[in-house]
């Protein structure tokens, strides 16, 4: 069983109100762990002139060394022209490559009136990233929704550099960039992708993810045999395997199955921490972004159980508290009292949620606080003024 590590003292309590306080980032796919970073369409816009071809001749410095010497590059397509090439289907690097019969992809900027290259990407043998460089280009300034539509046609390609580039347009979009098209996608494909011994473990999030929105009902059993995998779910892509068996539950309106999965995981203390997390993770995700799935109370009841976890208490209650559910103020403030739940990060939750619930029983809690240890209660607001600072 996998246990939470925890981070003591004013320092661990100033990162996790960080934590808390932070908004989530725009323009990344909360089902993708890695993959973010520029793409292809991405370098051609910012290169001054991007081609295609190979090296043919190439010199070294007179010293000898490579990155004096120069080489003859010979274009076969020009993406993008630059008054720098002068017409010419034959252009100088300043730099020894050596000659080969591979083509590259090469992004190019000018410097001091010469072609200064930044980016090769070498062609694959299909030669497929011509082609999905070419079709990316014709619809640069389209919506982000058209661009996923068409990368998700590449995203299993036998050319890494096509594969990674397509992963990278989704890994750098938002999930409401994907959401409503995603119902489009193939869900033959996701699943043979699922199930493909080859495919990187980081992958299954935005593929499970895709999935919940396209899948038939006979796939949940794909779902929910990757969650019983222990290997599988202890990936980088349990989120979004985990988001997505809800999501392909929902659109075959088990919405209550839905609710008692994510209650049946998070309130189990047999389960390990990792996948209790993820549950808590996916209520959020739900409440904040499919309020169609899931009423906003059956979620906040859904994650009060997480209350009685001593390694989660503090999450759970902090969502609560972020949410404002002041309902939930005589189970936050019973934590207080049991022996399990004395952690100083779960007993400061409890005190930060009382100072912001405007119940009687939180001001009484609050006032007794003031008496036994005033100082901390002083410390306690200054962190969340801190994160009402951070959070404007």
């Amino acid at each position: 069983m996998r246990n939470r590590q925890r981070l003591w003292g004013l320092a661990g309590v100033l990162a996790i109100t960080l934590m808390f306080a932070a908004t989530p980032v725009r323009g990344h796919c909360p089902f993708c762990t890695q993959g973010k970073g520029p793409t292809l369409l991405d370098d051609y816009t910012e290169a001054k002139l991007v081609v295609l071809g190979k090296v043919v001749k190439s010199q070294m410095a007179t010293n000898g060394e490579f990155e004096g010497g120069t080489s003859e590059f010979e274009i076969s397509k020009v993406f993008k022209d630059h008054e720098i090439r002068g017409g010419k289907m034959r252009i100088t690097l300043p730099k020894y490559l050596t000659v080969t019969d591979a083509q590259f992809v090469l992004f190019c900027d000018a410097y001091k009136g010469a072609v200064d290259p930044y980016r090769g990407v070498q062609v694959g043998k299909g030669g497929e990233l011509v082609e999905y460089l070419d079709g990316a280009i014709k619809l640069k300034g389209a919506n982000v929704s058209k661009r996923l539509a068409y990368s998700f046609k590449f995203l299993n390609s036998k050319e890494l550099e096509v594969s990674m580039d397509a992963f990278r347009e989704f890994a750098n979009a938002n999930y409401s960039d994907y959401k409503d098209i995603a119902a489009d996608f193939d869900a033959e494909k996701l699943v043979e992708w699922l199930n493909d011994p080859e495919t990187p473990p980081y992958r299954y999030g935005l593929y499970a993810s895709l999935l919940g929105h396209c899948g038939k009902v006979e796939h949940l059993g794909v779902l929910k045999n990757m969650l019983a995998d222990p290997k599988k779910r202890d990936s980088s892509g349990i989120d979004g395997v985990f988001a997505g068996y809800v999501f392909l539950l929902h659109k075959h309106h088990k919405d209550k199955d839905a609710l008692n999965y994510l209650r049946g995981t998070l309130g189990d203390g047999e389960q390990d921490f990792m996948m209790r997390w993820t549950a808590l993770k996916t209520l959020r995700f739900v409440r904040e972004n499919r309020p169609d799935i899931l009423a906003k109370k059956d979620i906040t009841d859904a994650v009060a159980l997480g209350m009685k976890h001593k390694d989660m208490a503090d999450f759970a209650v902090e969502d609560l508290r972020k949410w404002q559910c002041w309902e939930m103020t005589p189970q936050v403030l019973d934590l207080f009292k049991k022996p399990s739940h004395k952690a100083n990060v779960i007993r400061r939750s409890i005190l930060r949620f009382a100072l912001q619930a405007p119940t009687a029983e939180a001001q009484a809690f609050v006032a007794e606080q003031r008496k036994v240890n005033p100082k901390w209660v002083e410390e306690t607001e200054e962190l969340l003024k801190l994160e009402k600072g951070f959070s404007q």
